[in-house]
Parts: C-alpha cells; structure tokens; sequence
C-alpha cells in the first residue's frame, strides 16, 4: 500500500487491451490510482495534465517504441521510476531501456505475485539519471571531492550513514562523474527483495533451471555490464548470497541460476548500507572479508540534523522541484518557516524532510509556505537544545563566550566544552551567528 497520505498514480502504457486491464486491476489492488494509455502517445498526453508517480510500459507498440518513449519522458518529466514490460527480452533491448533510466524490466507472461514485487521495487525508489547533490555544507562538499576523486577510477566504494542521507542520490553523482556515465546504473535494492529471489534478480536464471523458469533472464550484473551496480542495503544479504557475490568482485563473472558456464562481466560496484557491517561482522552476520572487498573506498553521509545550513537550500530545491508536479505557484516560505524547519531534528533525514516540503506545497492555501502547512508527526520533535529557550541562550552564550576565550580558536573551544568542532559550526549555523574563523 502507498505510504504518502495521498494516493499515487501510476501510468500502464500497453497495445494489449488485455494487459492494460490485468495492470489496471492488479495497480488498484495494490492501493494506487491508475491511468491506461495504448500507445506512447496517448501516454504523453495524458501527461500534459498529469505527472506520474510512476510508469509502466511494453516495449514493442505502434507508432512510438518503448525505448523513444523512456526517452521522451525523461526529457519532459525527468526522474520518473519506470518499469518495462516486454515479451521480447534480450541483453541488448533489457540494457538499452536500464540506459535510458528504466528501473527494471518484467518479461511477458508474468503473475500477479511478479507484477506486484515490481511495482513494490520500482516505487521504493527514483531510478532516473538524476545526480545533483544540494548541498553548502564544508563536510558533505568534502565528501564530494573525495566522490568525484573516486569516480575516475573503478574502486569499490562502501557509502554509509543512515536512512534518508541521500546514499543512492551519492552512488549516482559518482557514476555520473565516471567514464562509465554513458552505460547503465542499475540499483538494486538488497532489502526490497525477498531473500530467495535476490540470486536470480542478481544473476539470472537459464530456461529451464527450475519450476516456472519458462524463459531465460537476464540479470542485474548483465544488465549493468560496462556501467555500474549499486547494491543497496548490502548488509541485508544473506551469508550464502556474500559469499557468491564476494567470488563477483574476485573474479569479475557471474554464474547463472542453471547455467553450464561463468559469464564475464565488465561491472563497477557501489555499496551502501546503514547497518553497522563492523558489528555485524562481529556477531556473525558478515563476511569480513567481502568487507574488505566492499570498503576500499569507504563515503560516510551525515545526517541532516548536522547540515543546518542545507536546510533552506534543500527546501527551495524542493519547492522548485514539486511545485511543477502539484501545478501549484509558490513563490517562497514565509519569514520564520526556515528558521523552524532547521530547528527539527528529521529523523528520517532528506527523504522525510523532502514529503513534509511536498506536503506543504500540496495543503499550502497562499503562494507562501508558513508554519501551519506542515502536518509533522511526533517523531519530527525539536532538537533537545531548543525545546526550551532559556537553555538555547545558555547554550548559545556558553559557546559564544567560549569562542571569546580562545580567539576564536574553534578547535581550543570545543576541546574545552567537550564536544566536536563540527558541533561548533552547526550550532552557531542554527543560532544564525557569526564568529570570526581562526
């Protein structure tokens, strides 16, 4: 079921009258709303009044193909997640569509229990050629450099941090900054995916290997081929799964479910977990050494709470970005709004922060956001410093007074308060306050 208070949309683009039913019925049972088109072109008129949430689409239709119209979508609409279905699939028309953004393809007949797990993989994330990273603080810019240095080369790269932080969004920018760019990114998330399919999703299957296997699949390491895989929420795979992927990274092949040979395979992996992978690997439940394989190049995001300075930043982007989708003309926040979003403590991160801006914007009855137009829950408390004022100046004088002593120094400062100097800043970043730099 759709997790956002308002029901998503969800596109079924087909020539099969048939098939554009049996989507139809099977997207209504899932909970959202659906639009059928039987051609491309009807699909992008319809998208004239509407944006989808997502899209889905047959390959091979009269009068536009499925591959021009991903490409025509993208130019009109951008990140939209779409799921390809065709009966005709191979390497090369499955690569061509995951090239042009597609976030996965189904192949012709498939259930309604396929169909559904899909959609559910499809909608859990933006699968679209999307790598701008928002940001002014000095950390996550930082952070960007070391990406950009990394991108060059065909390293493995771990990125960490918690739910929300934008590791996806990282993956892509370095795949975007790589001489790679130009063949696929194929995501794959690790915890969306129930345990026992994950091997064929990640390598495939021969015709006939097993019970249902009618035809051959391709897999996510083939599709990637030339271009890049990220393994979301690497810590959710099983033991068995580690090892074989750790024998990937070695010998740069893939064995499909039932196959007679190794498949070479041309691929450069990005990883990104939130788990702690160095206590699970103390209590049993990851391989050190595919660790080791997957963390040479180790990116740890921060969290929002510890980028104040993005706030305003993100929120415009936002704005600029869902205002266009919802049809609504705004022009800004009002005075105070920025002021009391920096002060929450988003404990879902970017992804949190980005549905209360889409929800403001959707409930906003003037063309300036205010306070009152964000529905946040319990769980989107204040920071601890500023649930109460007479603490916040106490605080703030402390520091204040602190940096006085030191000249400054924010490093002798914060040696004495007992806290980090990155503490330092983003406090006086939320208090608005300005303190020469030592």
């Amino acid at each position: 079921m759709p997790n956002n208070d308002e029901k998503k949309t969800i596109l079924a683009v087909d020539d099969d009258q048939q098939m554009r039913l049996a989507m139809k019925e099977a997207v209504i049972r899932m909970g959202y709303n659906v639009e059928l088109a039987e051609n491309p072109i009807e699909a992008l008129k319809k998208m004239d009044s509407m944006v989808p949430a997502m899209i889905i689409t047959d390959m091979k239709m009269p009068r536009m193909d499925g591959l021009s119209f991903i490409k025509e979508v993208r130019n009109r609409a951008g990140n939209i997640p779409v799921l390809v279905i065709t009966g005709f699939a191979t390497v090369e028309n499955a690569v061509g569509a995951m090239k042009e953004g597609a976030c996965d393809y189904l192949m012709k007949p498939f259930s309604f229990d396929d169909l559904t797990q899909s959609i559910n993989a499809v909608m859990s994330r933006q699968c679209g050629t999307s790598s701008e990273v928002v940001t002014d603080n000095e950390n996550m810019k930082n952070i960007l450099k070391l990406a950009s240095s990394v991108a060059v080369s065909d390293m493995t790269v771990l990125i960490l941090g918690e739910s929300g932080t934008g590791k996806e969004v990282l993956a892509r920018y370095i795949h975007g900054s790589s001489q790679r760019k130009d063949k696929p990114f194929v995501a794959v998330n690790c915890a969306a995916i129930p345990d026992n399919l994950l091997e064929s999703e990640l390598f495939g299957f021969e015709k006939g290997s097993f019970t249902g296997a009618s035809e051959r699949k391709v897999g996510k390491f083939e599709l990637a081929n030339g271009g890049t895989i990220l393994l979301d929420e690497i810590g959710e795979m099983t033991a068995t799964l580690q090892a074989k992927l750790l024998r990937v990274l070695q010998e740069r092949e893939i064995d499909r479910i039932g196959g007679r040979q190794p498949v070479p395979v041309d691929v450069r992996v990005l990883a990104t977990t939130n788990r702690d992978l160095q206590k699970e690997i103390q209590e049993g439940r990851f391989r050190e050494d595919l660790y080791y394989r997957l963390s040479v190049f180790p990116l740890v995001l921060p969290p929002l709470r510890e980028r104040p300075e993005d706030i305003r930043m993100l929120a415009e982007h936002f704005v600029r970005k869902f205002s266009v989708q919802l049809n609504k003309k705004i022009d800004g926040f009002e005075d105070d709004t920025i002021e009391f979003l920096t002060t929450r403590y988003w404990r879902g991160n970017i992804r949190e922060f980005e549905n209360a801006i889409q929800r403001a914007i959707l409930i906003a009855p003037k063309s300036w956001i205010g306070k009152d137009d964000f529905m946040l829950e319990d769980s989107v408390k204040q920071l601890p410093v500023q649930n109460n004022g007479m603490i916040k100046d106490m605080e703030m004088d402390l520091i204040l007074q602190t940096l006085e002593d030191t000249n400054g120094n924010k490093t002798k400062a914060a040696k004495l308060l007992g806290v980090s100097v990155r503490t330092i800043r983003n406090k006086l970043s939320v208090y608005g306050k300005n303190f020469p730099v030592e």
